[in-house]
């Protein structure tokens, strides 16, 4: 509550804020009278963004001082992270996660305390949990993380980092795991399955029963939003989806239709297709279109109130309006 009585906007500090995930956030709570978003860059970016203050801090590290844009805020959201990569090129990629998911983020973690934040919204990633699901099991927040590669190891440390924090400070911590996200704008396996489609390029893909999770970047900063206020999110662990589990067949079938174009998929067994990658040494290329990863988001719900305002029609649909509008086929 301000001077005069009126309520006050919540001054929201969020890093990665030239990413997909913190970008798209800054724009949501730019629009919101009861936000006052803060947007924390490594380097000053080429455009401003509307409607919220901005601040370089530098690079992600155990002694990045965050003091300038933590003033007067009263939630962090850490988006900013060294992610999952394909072709990795550290010498010691452990060491690097761990440098910048885990002691980069308790060094933000504990400045944040200091200064008064009193809630910080981690976005963690369904790689704590596991790579792969059983048919109709899927992961829950409360299960116990089965981490498989070095990012998701250090998103792990991370999280154990955050609770021992809050426990110490009494510093809220709120940390979302999502799964694979899409929307305007994606990039790398999710742009490249999209500029397949709408080439019209012969898939392999056409007979794939598996179920993967999902979800849109508006579901997912929605769910953000919510967890910023919400007394009941308080120290809490929460996956989030679309909901609306797929197969890669479907998911491409989806796609192609909302692009307006045709899947050209062959039915190869799933089982031919493992057997290929094997061969070429592509093992997690395999799982991630023929495995199962499904995650149970009923916790939201139960204790939030949340359901996806965004069904995976209308995400898909806005992906693609995006692409066909910014890319040429």
């Amino acid at each position: 509550m301000s001077a005069d009585g009126l309520e006050r906007a919540s001054r929201v500090a969020v890093t990665g804020a030239s990413g997909f995930v913190g970008g798209a956030l800054i724009k949501l709570l730019s629009t919101h009278s009861n936000f006052e978003p803060v947007a924390i860059y490594r380097t000053a970016p080429e455009r401003l963004p509307l409607g919220c203050e901005t601040v370089v801090c530098g690079e992600l590290a155990s002694d990045t001082d965050f003091t300038a844009a933590l003033k007067g805020a009263d939630s962090v959201v850490h988006c900013a992270a060294r992610v999952h990569v394909m072709n990795e090129r550290a010498a010691d990629p452990m060491a690097a996660f761990r440098l910048a998911n885990v002691a980069a983020t308790h060094n933000l973690a504990r400045q944040a305390a200091k200064c008064g934040v009193r809630r910080f919204v981690f976005i963690s990633s369904i790689k704590v949990n596991g790579e792969s699901t059983q048919p109709g099991q899927p992961y829950r927040a409360d299960d116990v993380p089965m981490p498989a590669d070095a990012y998701g190891v250090s998103k792990m440390e991370a999280e154990e980092g955050l609770r021992n924090i809050a426990a110490e400070t009494g510093m809220d911590v709120v940390i979302i795991r999502p799964v694979l996200v899409y929307g305007p704008g994606v990039k790398a396996n999710f742009f490249n399955m999209i500029k397949l489609l709408n080439r019209g390029v012969v898939l392999p893909f056409g007979a794939i029963n598996n179920k993967r999770s999902l979800v849109s970047l508006y579901n997912l900063v929605d769910l953000i939003s919510v967890c910023l206020t919400h007394p009941a999110a308080a120290n809490q662990t929460f996956l989030v989806s679309d909901g609306q589990d797929v197969s890669t067949t479907q998911l491409l079938r989806k796609m192609a239709e909302a692009l307006r174009c045709r899947a050209r998929l062959l039915p190869v067994p799933s089982s031919l297709l493992v057997a290929a990658a094997r061969l070429l040494n592509k093992k997690s290329l395999s799982q991630r279109l023929c495995g199962n990863l499904q995650v149970d988001i009923e916790k939201n719900r139960a204790l939030l109130g949340w359901t996806p305002p965004m069904s995976i029609e209308q995400g898909f649909a806005l992906t693609a309006e995006h692409f066909q509008g910014h890319t040429e086929k």
